[in-house]
């Protein structure tokens, strides 16, 4: 089956859009962690983890509302 392009300029925005709320929880996290005392290596950790956990999440989302688009 043909994707059309319109599918394809979606799907990128959604990725786009993916990412950029990952980096604002990191950041988040990132100013939590700094505001609690921790050290920089921590608030580094932190943010990793809550980038990666977010991006999972929402690129698990974006997969299945894609799945059950098309």
């Amino acid at each position: 089956m043909a994707v059309s392009s319109t599918h394809l300029v979606l799907l990128c925005l959604a990725l786009l859009c993916t990412v950029l709320v990952a980096l604002l929880a990191s950041v988040g996290a990132a100013l939590l962690a700094r505001w609690d005392g921790a050290t920089t290596p921590a608030v580094l950790l932190r943010a990793a983890i809550a980038f990666g956990s977010t991006l999972t999440l929402l690129l698990a989302l974006i997969t299945l509302i894609a799945s059950t688009v098309t």
